[in-house]
């Protein structure tokens, strides 16, 4: 035999530490997205390297241009440029390195000798001494190391490295092909690095670019700056005791959060499994709702598992009651026809005609009454399981239906009020509710009955009083009782006004035994779909 597979299930303490410790973890885990903040902080450094670049090309360019007779002359020609649309003036330069995808070249390789075919011209390097100085100042305030090349690669200003080539180098051989070039090489500093330095990076890296210097198609030299990026968590070591702080303070208020949510959650939730174990060994104490649900929702919760637990435990009361009334009707009159049947096998031959008669009808009788039991329980059940329709009612037309059905059975009934009131019940149940109030009447000898209607706000309230002897004033808490009847021996089951007052509430109204000094007075009340001027 297969046993069903049990799905697993998950404690809520377990879950809402899980979310605590989630929320703990989040902080400290996002120090691991710090590279996308570093790829922006790259991305960033390049931008104002290109700033730098541009200036610096356009002074060079202005210098050569006021120092040489013919400038047009000097450089190397580049290929003819892709056509621009005629309302393109800009030729911007735009950052396009990317921490996660471009590779981490080795350290930038050292100049060395240019070729003997590829000196640079006396006038550039005169011009380089002159920008030197404007570079040094420039570095001393943007950190960046600025060196210009000529065309041939070679340096013509800058710190150092006067006159050495780097045409090899991979940057600056684009460059020289008239094309910006930019690049992350490894950086290896002078300081030791922080020890959360492999977490990232931005502490090893440095930023190149190599900037064209082109003037009229021909290639002038190249502009070769890098810099280092920001570090975030240089600074973030720096501000290592505000960090710490924050963790603890992170930690302790993630504890917090546990106590919290376990006080206002997971405390009532318990509290309220033992309410329902209690309830379901029969503790009525344990149907009470919970003293501090501490949350609203815990406090509907417990609010309508105790309506529900004590109406399951009266509906099981009723259920027992009903059992033990139901099991005392029918056992009268089966005694009764069980003893009869047994006298008449037992002494038929000697009884006479007439007593033989008499013994039939008495169990003629008692079968009529089960029957007749049996007839009201059915009835009782489909009221006690009637689903209310979104059918309406006009309680005049069902008053004037009650009057002349009954004004021929010598019941005289007057409607005292204006009636035209459309009620939200069926018409049938409604018609079947005030029919059985009439029977009952008659059954205690009422020859008149005064119906009286009146409205209030959304609701009809309906008087029917009549003129027969009376509830004595022991029995008016027990008239709604199953099996409760004083008229037993003229056929009453003691179900009729059970069943009038549970398709009554089937509906949402509501039937009450009033007080009058004469006859029976009983109140219905009704919710009220419109009124109809009549």
């Amino acid at each position: 035999m297969n046993l069903p597979h049990k799905k697993r299930r998950y404690r809520l303490r377990t879950i809402l530490l899980v979310v605590n410790l989630t929320v703990l973890i989040l902080p400290l885990g996002s120090i691991f997205f710090f590279r996308i903040f570093e790829n922006l902080l790259v991305r960033q450094t390049e931008l104002e390297l290109i700033s730098q670049a541009a200036v610096i090309s356009s002074i060079y360019k202005n210098q050569i241009i006021h120092s040489m007779f013919d400038p047009s002359s000097y450089g190397k020609p580049l290929p003819e440029p892709e056509p621009k649309p005629e309302d393109e003036i800009y030729s911007p330069v735009l950052p396009v390195l990317d921490l996660s995808e471009d590779p981490v070249l080795p350290p930038r390789p050292d100049g060395v000798e240019p070729d003997s075919d590829s000196r640079t011209d006396p006038i550039v390097v005169a011009i380089g001494k002159n920008l030197s100085s404007i570079l040094l100042d420039t570095k001393m305030t943007t950190l960046s190391a600025i060196k210009i090349l000529d065309y041939h690669g070679n340096t013509v200003a800058g710190q150092s490295e006067f006159g050495l080539s780097f045409a090899r180098v991979e940057e600056i051989k684009s460059a020289l092909e008239g094309k910006y070039k930019s690049v992350i090489r490894e950086r290896i500093s002078d300081e030791p690095p922080p020890p959360i330095a492999s977490i990232s990076r931005g502490t090893s890296i440095r930023v190149f670019i190599a900037f064209p210097v082109i003037h009229e198609n021909r290639l002038w030299g190249v502009v070769y700056i890098s810099r280092t990026p920001k570090n975030i968590l240089k600074n973030l070591y720096a501000q290592k005791g505000k960090v710490v702080l924050a963790g603890v303070s992170i930690i302790g208020l993630t504890i917090l959060l546990v106590y919290f949510t376990s006080r206002t959650i997971s405390r009532p939730v318990y509290q309220l499994i033992q309410q329902t174990q209690g309830a379901s060994e029969g503790n009525i104490k344990a149907m009470q709702p919970l003293d501090d649900p501490v949350t609203e929702e815990m406090e509907m919760l417990s609010n309508s598992f105790s309506r529900m637990a004590l109406s399951l435990h009266e509906r099981s009361e009723y259920i027992r009651e009903f059992a033990s009334y139901v099991s005392h009707e029918f056992k009268t009159p089966l005694t009764a026809i069980q003893g009869a049947s047994e006298l008449l096998l037992e002494h038929y031959e000697g009884m006479s005609p007439e007593k033989r008669r008499k013994f039939i009808e008495n169990m003629l009788q008692d079968s009529d009454r089960l029957k007749l039991l049996v007839e009201r329980l059915l009835e009782l059940a489909k009221a006690e399981n009637l689903t209310p329709s979104k059918e309406t009612a006009n309680l005049s037309v069902i008053l004037n239906k009650l009057k002349n059905k009954f004004t021929s059975r010598g019941l005289d009934i007057e409607i005292k009020s204006q009636s035209n009131y459309q009620l939200k019940i069926s018409e049938d149940i409604l018609e079947t509710a005030l029919s059985n109030l009439a029977t009952n009447s008659l059954q205690h000898e009422a020859t008149r009955i005064e119906l009286d209607v009146r409205k209030k706000d959304n609701e009809v309230f309906l008087e029917m009083r009549d003129n027969g002897r009376g509830i004595p004033p022991a029995n008016r808490d027990k008239i709604f009782m199953p099996f409760f009847t004083t008229n037993r021996e003229k056929g009453g089951t003691g179900l009729g006004l059970r069943i009038v007052q549970t398709m009554i509430e089937a509906y949402s109204g509501k039937i009450a035994l009033g007080e009058t000094q004469k006859g029976t007075l009983f109140t219905l009340q009704f919710p009220l779909v419109q009124f109809k001027n009549g």
